[in-house]
């Protein structure tokens, strides 16, 4: 129990109904939608609980000798003489030379001499937690060299919740455990390199359409209940906040219809009462508010000016009274102990030293890409492909005398240099009509997609298309190639061993995607296949790509999805395309036949009849999205949850459902809480393990996948994964620990995780619906 959040939420699952009855006109006031989203307060303060101590008695002897300014300073960005997203200026005589925060979660941007890592979407389809590790390791470096303090990364929400979703690719999966887990791993890489990670967008951020007030209409509502919120929202934030992230970054949106950076609901209730949170809060850019309100409401940094609200106004609102001082000195000793965890007070590079103001003018040359690196950003690129379809044995390719190329996304972008369209943004591949009338393609026609667009797009040191690498491919092995990048009806040499047909469905922040396919793309396949029997067809998707409109056609033999690989995009899919690598990943989300079978998910909010001044998003879906969703409703989706092919095959055995002798197996956790929430939240209850075999004869990795089904919950919900590798005719046994959080629901009366008495299903598979191993264990 958490006595500070105690309040009554009887009403909010429904809680538009009284004002959706009582209107009849268009609301334009914000008081009706007052006590929405609970009040809790004050603000607590950080406590350095476990491996904070020493940075916490550290950064509180250091707030002690600054003056209110400086604290003050310490809140609030100010204008970058750089091109780091955010600054927060040097006390030179408290030897603080300032914080660097920079975009983004899949590799630094606006810079040079960095690297494009493969974007979440492909961390999650890699389904790798030991990958994501060595990628946070690795793009840590870069910014550290950069003399980049707060990497802007990684993204949990959205989570995936509405298909069109423009940053969903961001995000890891729309799953909460696999992101999760992969988001901890992630933190735990970038922080061990001494770089502070700032988890995001907090929370139910989860489309872009209307994020942001414009005009009279207010940014949109996720309408949230409390169940929901952790068990599925919440869920990812909370790997997080355990893993140690030293940073959360509050959303545009509004969440029960209080600004996402105003809502001491989320900020001092979830974050920093429930999860024990001791790290500091910082506002999307330009997402503060309010002053005095979102200072009080558990805010601790406002980027990317704090001229709007604070600054000034903050040293006035302190010493009136209006803000506590003490909520200024957690604010700061928040901020610091933070820069103290991470060790950044000694030998970090000069603040934003690589991250120069204008690359086409003199500036000093800081490498921040290493060698070391080259196999984790290949690996992550071909760990992020994803095999769907492979029949009459069309890979791996088997030494092609002729391979036909077509498809827009098969060659690299036209233009990539400082100051050309979208560099920094990741729209170069766009098509120059896009770009000059701002129109929201569903494809990016002029070349491949190594990230989606918006500020979690990167910078590629160099781009590897599926062009150019299956050009080199050709000229090593004697292959002639025809090649077509542009025509959505080539002609088809019929001597053609195989033709790839190469497009993307492109996305970005600021929109929501426009649908999810397009009739050019696939005009250009069933052209292709009509003329070619072996038409092997790629996506590099940032997000769901629908595929009905041609997979079942005859000659369409194979389909990958891609992703978003970063630079090594095809160098990464010839090894696939040739066997020099089995492909590993498998889907973070699932792909269904028809926009139908999403509902109302499909699509994003927009304002509407009494709400047009206040767009609301009802989420009384609950947790039934994507998979859960689909096996509720029995709709058969064309590619499951976790499916993914490999050019071997594996079988399952010996399942074994173990409780762990001794567990205290009570309804509620007891013990304190922890960075994470109640530290009896992580012990573990049952041990689950089971056998996998190659029974194929090539080595390959697989994702071993466990389901739970917990009473009066979805009939299965991913609850933990191994991938081993495997030689031919080898087993190993893969091993899972449940823990308390695993099995719980959350009990919206107790205000706790309650552990209920009755029978859980149990069954490992290979991906949601392929599960040949079945058990259950008892509570």
């Amino acid at each position: 129990m958490f006595p500070s959040v105690v309040f009554a939420l009887t009403g909010l699952a429904a809680w538009g109904n009284g004002v959706g009855a009582a209107a009849q006109s268009v609301i334009t006031d914000d008081t009706a939608f007052y006590g929405q989203s609970p009040p809790v307060y004050p603000s607590p303060k950080g406590s350095g609980t476990g491996d904070w101590a020493e940075s916490y008695s550290k950064a509180q002897d250091f707030v002690a000798e600054l003056t209110l300014e400086e604290k003050v300073s310490l809140t609030g960005g100010v204008t970058p003489n750089s091109l780091c997203s955010g600054i927060i200026p040097a006390i030179e005589r408290m030897n603080f030379t300032g914080i660097c925060l920079s975009d983004a979660g899949n590799g630094l941007r606006s810079t040079d001499f960095v690297s494009a890592w493969a974007s979440g979407i492909s961390v999650g389809a890699s389904w790798n937690r030991d990958l994501a590790k060595k990628r946070g390791v690795g793009m840590a470096g870069e910014f550290k060299a950069k003399g980049v303090h707060v990497a802007l990364g990684p993204v949990v929400g959205p989570l995936g919740r509405v298909a069109v979703s423009g940053r969903n690719w961001e995000g890891i999966s729309n799953d909460p455990y696999l992101c999760g887990a992969l988001a901890s791993d992630t933190v735990q890489g970038v922080q061990s390199g001494g770089v502070q990670t700032s988890v995001k967008h907090f929370i139910g951020n989860e489309q872009e359409t209307n994020r942001n007030p414009e005009g009279n209409v207010t940014a949109v509502s996720s309408n949230i209940d409390d169940k929901t919120m952790h068990e599925m929202y919440l869920w990812p934030f909370q790997d997080a906040v355990k893993a140690g992230t030293a940073n959360i970054m509050c959303s545009y949106n509004r969440i029960n219809n209080s600004y996402g950076c105003s809502n001491s609901k989320t900020q001092n209730g979830l974050l920093k009462t429930e999860l024990g949170f001791q790290g500091f809060v910082v506002t999307d850019w330009y997402a503060q508010h309010a002053g005095v309100a979102t200072a009080l409401a558990g805010l601790d940094m406002v980027m990317p000016s704090k001229d709007d609200f604070w600054g000034s106004k903050l040293v006035d609102a302190v010493s009136n009274g209006s803000v506590p001082e003490s909520r200024l000195d957690d604010m700061a000793t928040r901020i610091i102990a933070s820069w103290y965890k991470l060790g950044q007070d000694q030998g970090f590079p000069n603040t934003g030293v690589g991250m120069p103001a204008d690359l086409a003018t003199p500036h000093q040359r800081v490498i921040g890409s290493s060698a070391k690196n080259k196999d984790t950003l290949l690996q992550g690129a071909v760990e992020g492909h994803v095999l769907l379809k492979n029949e009459k044995n069309a890979l791996p390719l088997k030494s092609p005398k002729l391979i036909s190329l077509f498809g827009y996304s098969a060659k690299s972008f036209d233009a990539f240099t400082p100051g050309s369209g979208g560099w920094n943004l990741g729209s170069q591949p766009l098509a120059a009509a896009d770009v000059a009338d701002n129109s929201h393609s569903q494809i990016a026609a002029n070349g491949t997609l190594v990230s989606g667009g918006g500020s979690g797009a990167n910078m590629p040191a160099y781009v590897s298309s599926p062009a150019s690498a299956l050009s080199q491919r050709a000229y090593e092995d004697g292959t002639n190639m025809w090649w077509d990048f542009h025509s959505g009806n080539p002609q088809v040499d019929q001597s053609s061993d195989a033709c790839i047909v190469v497009g993307n469905a492109y996305a970005s922040e600021g929109w929501d995607r426009v649908g999810l396919h397009d009739d050019f793309t696939d005009a250009l396949i069933t052209n292709v296949a009509s003329q070619c029997s072996n038409t092997i067809v790629v996506f590099h998707n940032a997000g769901v790509r629908l595929v009905d409109q041609f997979i079942d056609h005859p000659n369409v033999t194979a389909l990958i999805f891609a992703h978003l690989p970063g630079q090594d995009s095809g160098r990464a899919l010839t090894s696939i395309l040739y066997g020099d690598a089995n492909p590993s990943g498998k889907l973070p989300y699932s792909v269904p036949r028809n926009e139908s079978d999403y509902g109302p998910l499909q699509n994003q909010t927009f304002p509407d009849g009494i709400y047009a001044q206040f767009p609301q998003s009802d989420f009384d879906e609950g947790v039934y999205i994507d998979y859960r969703a689909f096996d509720a409703k029995n709709i058969t989706p064309r590619y499951e949850f976790g499916f993914g092919l490999s050019y071997t095959t594996f079988e399952y055995s010996d399942l074994s459902v173990s409780p762990v002798d001794g567990a205290d197996k009570s309804a509620f956790p007891s013990k304190p809480v922890v960075e994470g929430g109640h530290e009896d939240l992580w012990d573990s209850l049952v041990k689950v393990s089971a056998t996998v075999t190659n029974t194929g004869p090539v080595a390959g990795a697989e994702v071993a996948q466990l389901y739970v089904g917990i009473p009066d919950a979805p009939v299965r919900q991913l609850r933990g994964f191994a991938k081993p590798v495997l030689q031919p005719g080898e087993a190993k046994t893969v091993e899972f620990e449940l823990t308390r959080r695993d099995l719980s629901t959350w009990d919206v009366t107790a205000q706790n995780w309650r552990l209920q008495e009755g029978e859980y299903a149990v069954s490992v598979g290979a991906s949601s619906r392929d599960l040949p191993l079945k058990g259950s264990l008892t509570i």
